[in-house]
């Protein structure tokens, strides 16, 4: 099975991050902006591409850094007295369950005041996150077999299963071709398992380069139970190229499955070689015509992807399509293949059967392959609306508006100045007006009230880097991906210019990201 490019299901196995605790700010003694809500857990992003085959609350004298990864708190939503936008108008305050205002001419306005408890329940709740949509954490991946091409190949536990039940069942099979092997026979075995992957490695390959050749990076190849999986990060520009990129795989299958025909010719059929050869011709046979089917997850669902996009004009058409065959492909597996094998047509009847236990295991592998085929075709269509909705992600519209203040500034001050400018984020510069770091929301609820006018905002800020610095024009794949890179709660959002446009927060993306997703295609 194949989803590799934009409409392949994102890893399921990723582990769930830690929650730290973290809330918009607490409103001051001098009427500071007050906590926003929680934003919910981050939805997935990224497109894998699949190929099967049969922290406590910071104090105010030692903030806490937030952590380098997807673990870091939510955003600050205070500010300061002048607006770092001249064009930007001081908005009233709002309600303190504010959602980001979206309005493309500023960044977002402040939210109102409230009891400074209730900041710290929200904070103290774990609720937030406030960090921007993970690609799922990969797991160990298994076994590092090597790097064909730059790309990391592991051999996932799961195969180790499967090989075992292909050394046993291939094992029965000689016995009765080949009954003077003996024991060795499992040996033989054992060997036609790793032959068989060493093909669907090659298949995986196949994916592999065509997706380098069109500039499509690929994360990792997978060998696991049931196949292998080709991580292609990102779709297909084209429907010619995502016909490509699926048609490959089958059409290497078939490729493998001639030369192992060839190499059987000057070899004797009732030798050991022979019933390799012949097996390994078959499975590879096999491989190619299931990945055919029309379906996804399976490449032949992405070659009917790439067809009904040609047609339609719309890659979103095709998926839906693709999909939706791909159920029906599931459920006829669940019912015909086990219907197929009891009637004989896989080369035994019912009374050559091994009777009651072998229609349950034939049961229980088709049961097994059909979920395979429905969370894949299933998956498929929410990757895909999640790519028809991720433009709407835009840095300039989820900007918070922000005001600077110098580094000894009283915190208490600062919110003062803030929720007189309607400013949601504080960022902290020098005696020049540039820009040396930013005040983190999560550090300014963990200050009591009273304590305030004795805390300066430089001790509550973390230090502005490279990669902290985005541009408002980012929009969609490339705003996820510059916040990826250096996971943070807030970042600097600046003009082309290098003119400071205000601060966006890694909890609004995440909110912004949930609403996209909850609407229709």
């Amino acid at each position: 099975m194949d989803v590799s490019g934009g409409s392949g299901q994102p890893r399921s196995e990723n582990a769930e991050p830690t929650e730290h605790p973290a809330g918009p700010t607490a409103p001051t003694t001098d009427g500071g902006p007050d906590p926003a809500d929680a934003p919910t857990a981050p939805p997935e992003t990224e497109a894998s591409a699949r190929t099967g085959k049969p922290s406590p609350t910071p104090s105010a004298e030692e903030p806490t850094e937030p952590t380098a990864g997807p673990e870091t708190g939510e955003a600050p939503e205070t500010a300061t007295p002048e607006d770092t936008r001249a064009d930007a108008p001081a908005d009233a305050p709002v309600s303190d369950a504010a959602v980001p205002d979206t309005r493309t001419d500023k960044p977002t306005d402040a939210p109102g005041t409230s009891g400074e408890s209730e900041g710290r329940a929200l904070a103290d709740s774990g609720m937030s996150k406030g960090r921007p949509p993970q690609r799922p954490k990969e797991p160990g991946g298994g076994l590092l077999m090597g790097r064909p091409f730059g790309v990391p190949v592991y051999v996932a536990p799961s195969w180790f299963l499967v090989a075992a039940l292909i050394t046993w069942v291939f094992g029965g099979q000689l016995d009765r071709v080949l009954p003077e092997l003996g024991a060795a026979r499992y040996l033989v075995s054992l060997f036609f398992a790793v032959a068989f992957y060493a093909s669907v490695l090659v298949h995986e390959l196949a994916h592999t380069v065509a997706a380098i050749r069109f500039k499509l990076p690929v994360r990792r190849i997978q060998l696991q139970f049931f196949g292998g999986v080709s991580e292609i990060e990102k779709e297909a520009e084209t429907p010619g190229r995502e016909f490509v990129l699926a048609f490959v795989g089958p059409l290497l299958s078939l490729a493998l499955s001639g030369v192992f025909y060839l190499a059987m010719q000057p070899v004797e059929p009732g030798t050991v070689p022979g019933v390799l050869l012949a097996g390994l011709m078959v499975s590879n046979l096999i491989v190619a015509a299931f990945n055919l089917l029309p379906g996804l997850p399976l490449d032949g669902g992405r070659m009917l992807r790439a067809v009904v996009w040609k047609i339609t004009g719309r890659p979103m058409s095709g998926t839906v399509a693709a999909a939706w065959v791909g159920r029906a492909l599931a459920v006829s597996v669940l019912i015909g293949l086990p219907l197929l094998n009891y009637s004989g047509a896989f080369g035994g009847g019912a009374e050559e059967t091994g009777g009651g236990m072998d229609t349950v295991t034939d049961a229980l592998l088709a049961a097994i392959l059909a979920a395979i085929i429905w969370t894949g075709a299933g998956n498929s269509l929410r990757m895909a609306r999640l790519r028809e909705h991720l433009p709407e992600l835009r840095a300039r519209t989820l900007t918070r508006r922000a005001v600077p203040v110098e580094t000894d500034t009283p915190l208490s001050e600062a919110l003062r100045r803030a929720n007189a400018a309607g400013a949601r984020a504080l960022v902290v510069v020098d005696a020049d007006g540039n820009p040396l770091s930013l005040v983190r929301e999560a550090a300014i609820v963990g200050v009591p009230e009273h304590r305030r006018p004795w805390v300066a905002v430089s001790g509550l800020a973390q230090d502005l880097t490279d990669g902290m610095r985005v541009s408002a024009e980012l929009a969609g794949e490339d705003l996820l991906d510059v916040l990826r890179a250096t996971p943070a709660t807030e970042y600097l959002v600046v003009e082309e210019t290098g003119e400071i446009y205000g601060v966006l927060s890694a909890a609004d993306v995440e909110r912004a990201f949930v609403r996209a997703m909850a609407r229709p295609s």
